[in-house]
């Protein structure tokens, strides 16, 4: 007996062997990965009014973030600012404030992972 496949059926046969053929073992045995790293940093709000600077930082993950506000004032003589660093635990909040005696440049509030 003789079979004749046609061009077509043959195409046909290849693509199915390819899609059922197992994947090769490189593909199988890729590294593990690392986990996505855990969100971290507390939420910040920073009010200036005149020659005082004022942050409200709430931290809703569980590491605890140490905050700290940073003044920078705008008069050459006038002594920059820092607080006093805050740890802040999950659900921790904190007030922080300082000031110049004239006028404010920057005002910004630095993290560390703790």
């Amino acid at each position: 007996m003789v079979v004749r496949t046609s061009l077509r059926s043959a195409s046909v046969l290849g693509m199915l062997g390819v899609l059922v053929w197992p994947a090769s073992t490189a593909a199988v045995s890729e590294a593990p990965r690392e986990p996505a790293p855990r969100p971290f940093g507390a939420a910040c709000s920073v009010y200036i009014e005149g020659s005082r600077a004022t942050a409200h930082c709430h931290n809703p993950y569980l590491d605890t973030d140490r905050v700290q506000l940073h003044v920078e004032c705008e008069r050459w003589w006038d002594v920059d600012a820092d607080s006093t660093p805050v740890d802040l635990g999950p659900t921790g909040r904190a007030t922080l404030s300082e000031r110049c005696w004239k006028e404010i440049r920057s005002v910004w509030v630095s993290h560390l992972r703790r």
